[in-house]
């Protein structure tokens, strides 16, 4: 692998872009509960959940270390 500037290797930039893409889908479903206020199950219990995992998955992405070859 080439010497680069990088903190990290591309594979971990692709899963911190699907962990954003998760924290963002959470964030709509949020958004998308019809009681007043958000205190549905949208926005209560699964926007919130799925946030959460969201951003345990970035912390995935970021300790992940590659295979040496």
């Amino acid at each position: 692998m080439a010497n680069t500037n990088f903190p990290f290797e591309k594979h971990n930039y692709r899963l911190m872009l699907i962990g954003l893409g998760i924290i963002v889908l959470g964030f709509v479903i949020i958004g998308l509960d019809k009681e007043p206020h958000g205190f549905g199950f949208l926005g209560l219990t699964l926007g919130p959940l799925i946030t959460l995992l969201g951003f345990l998955f970035q912390f995935y992405a970021i300790f992940k270390k590659s295979e040496s070859k």
